[in-house]
């Protein structure tokens, strides 16, 4: 319940909702009914199924008082007067045309009910959709290590579509089929106490013998869902893979894989549609048997003389309680709906509940500058339980570019990635200007950097919306300047749609140099005082390197600049270049000064230049 509870309260606000929904759905059983309450003063009346005294009484006008028997006698004189007035085949037009504009109501009413329902659906599951979407943009790295992307995409799109279609039934199940039943009951009570007493004894086996197969439905559902994660996740590796794949003619492999798990989804989905699948044929056949009974034990009465109902009025009671079956199957049926909603909802919920490892303190601070020196005092930091940073201590002065080399897994990428606190350290202090970057919020820290990736991360996007990206803002000349700095703005010219070519999905459309000074004009346009280059240039051909290179000169013009570099020829003229070795600062100078110390740098180089 409280799962449901909370999927609804992202319609909020409710009370815009509810009385409408309430309304329409009471007005559209009421009128249902009327159909139904006219069959018995049709046999009464016009087809002369009433004793004839008794018939009589109704002639006279009720004095009014507040009771069942006042309005079934108004109702009763209301009817003969017209029968009076119009003969009987008169009356029989006028009931039919009230049938005929009392389910026209009904269903007028019911369509309301529905685009009320509708409007709920639609509200509840866009602020899902956003609740989930917003909390995976806020979370931590390492959380996207840990998850598989399949899963996560899953949960975004089919988790909350299981949702939608299981809010629904529920609202139906909460309310609107519960009042039709309620209702019809309640006329069933008022026609023969007795009788209705004794299908109340029956009925409640079927709910117990259906609600037993539905408990078993919420765990099968939550395993059909992980699996479509699962393949959601190998389908994006194939796509992300697809050269290596053909490469290794890993085909037959990749597939073998894949069918496993379609096998594991296929089996899941079928048990579910058993469980599901028996819920109606039982409902039914209980609701059959339940009619059977009644009509079994209430003609006995009838016919015994020991109920208040004659024939006409025991058709009628049968015809009434038929129309109950109806909403109970829905039940029955919206019940499975729900289950598999409620465990899709449940994952969806463990992203949204999952709480960032790297948020801004109760009293960061909107406003961070710099000026000074970014310093790391004393800094450590472990994924988990293994050790990637040790007892690290850096000062990087303001305008000056300090270069990290060192072999892979020497903890190069993880130290720059303390800056714009994408971690947090373990042990020690990231400082800016002398303060801990804990003061400021993450958003005033990543407005003074610029990072260029060895990836480059380009959108499925125009080039002048990949270059403006996060500045919405920026005018047409400044987004030309920064493309001529990075040395993109020619070959973007030649371009059949110049800066408004669509470049595809992750840029597949250019070449990886054009895609790297792209990305190079995004930084360019952002301007930042801080610029972490990581291994911006080592994917690049020689070509393409030098003119990626020379972007990149333009743009650490007068700032402080944090380069991890692979080629080492990249970075000789770097103010200062860090060796790591083992998550530990081994050397540390110019390089000049390093190629003197016949140290691990010394080593790295002699290997390139072999």
């Amino acid at each position: 319940m409280k799962t449901y509870l909370r999927i609804l309260s992202f319609a909020r606000p409710l009370r815009h909702y509810l009385p409408q929904y309430l309304i329409f759905t009471l007005l559209g059983i009421i009128f249902g009914l009327i159909n139904l309450t006219l069959l018995k003063p049709l046999f009464d009346v016009i087809f002369q199924q009433m004793d004839p005294t008794e018939l009589e009484g109704y002639r006279l006008a009720p004095d009014f008082n507040l009771s069942v028997d006042y309005i079934k006698h108004q109702f009763y004189y209301y009817f003969i007067s017209i029968t009076d007035q119009y003969g009987k085949l008169g009356t029989l037009g006028y009931i039919s045309a009230v049938i005929v504009a009392a389910n026209l109501f009904s269903n007028i009413f019911k369509y309301l009910s529905q685009v009320v329902l509708a409007k709920v659906r639609a509200r509840a599951v866009k602020g899902l959709r956003m609740s989930i979407f917003d909390k995976v943009s806020q979370l931590h790295l390492g959380f996207f290590t840990d998850q598989r992307k399949g899963d996560i995409t899953s949960r975004i799109t089919n988790d909350v579509q299981e949702v939608e279609n299981g809010i629904v039934h529920s609202l139906q199940v909460v309310f609107r089929d519960p009042a039709t039943i309620l209702v019809y009951f309640g006329w069933l009570f008022f026609m023969s106490f007795k009788l209705t007493l004794f299908t109340l004894v029956v009925l409640p086996i079927s709910g117990i013998l259906i609600s037993g197969i539905v408990k078993r439905l919420r765990k099968i559902a939550l395993a059909s869902q992980e699996s479509l994660g699962r393949i959601l996740n190998q389908v994006d590796e194939m796509f992300s893979g697809i050269r290596i794949i053909k490469a290794f003619n890993a085909q037959k492999y990749t597939l073998g894989k894949f069918s496993k798990e379609i096998d594991h989804y296929a089996r899941v989905n079928v048990s579910m549609a058993r469980k599901n699948e028996l819920a109606s044929p039982i409902s039914e056949f209980l609701g059959v048997t339940v009619v059977a009974g009644i009509l079994l034990y209430g003609g006995n009465l009838v016919l015994n003389q020991q109920s208040p109902l004659d024939g006409a009025s025991f058709l009628t009671y049968l015809i009434v309680f038929t129309q109950v079956l109806n909403p109970a199957k829905a039940i029955s049926k919206a019940y499975s709906s729900i289950q598999r909603a409620l465990a899709s909802a449940e994952r969806i919920f463990q992203v949204v509940d999952t709480k960032p490892e790297i948020q801004d303190q109760p009293q960061a601070k909107d406003g961070c500058t710099f000026n000074h020196a970014i310093e790391m005092k004393d800094v450590s930091f472990a994924y988990e339980n293994e050790g990637v940073l040790r007892n690290i201590n850096l000062k990087i002065p303001q305008g000056r570019t300090i270069a990290l080399v060192g072999p892979s897994g020497s903890g190069k990428s993880t130290l720059v990635d303390l800056i714009p606190r994408f971690y947090d350290p373990t042990k020690g202090q990231v400082l800016i200007d002398g303060r801990p970057l804990t003061d400021f919020k993450m958003e005033a820290v990543r407005d003074l950097m610029g990072i260029v990736t060895q990836e480059s991360i380009l959108f499925n996007d125009t080039i002048f919306n990949n270059i403006a990206f996060g500045n919405p803002k920026a005018s047409e000349p400044e987004v030309i300047s920064a493309a001529e700095i990075a040395n993109a703005h020619e070959f973007i010219l030649k371009l059949e749609q110049g800066y408004q070519t669509n470049i595809g999905e992750g840029g597949s459309k250019l070449s990886g140099g054009q895609r790297q000074r792209i990305s190079i004009a995004r930084a360019v346009l952002k301007n930042p005082p801080i610029l972490i280059l990581d291994e911006a240039t080592s994917a690049l051909d020689s070509e393409s390197e030098q003119l990626v290179q020379e972007a990149l000169f333009n743009l650490m013009k007068d700032r402080t600049s944090i380069v991890i570099a692979h080629r080492l020829s990249t970075i000789q003229k770097a103010d200062e270049i860090i060796v790591l070795q083992e998550g530990r600062i081994l050397e540390r100078g110019t390089h000049h000064e390093l190629l003197n110390q016949n140290g691990l740098y010394k080593k790295l180089n002699a290997m390139q230049a072999v």
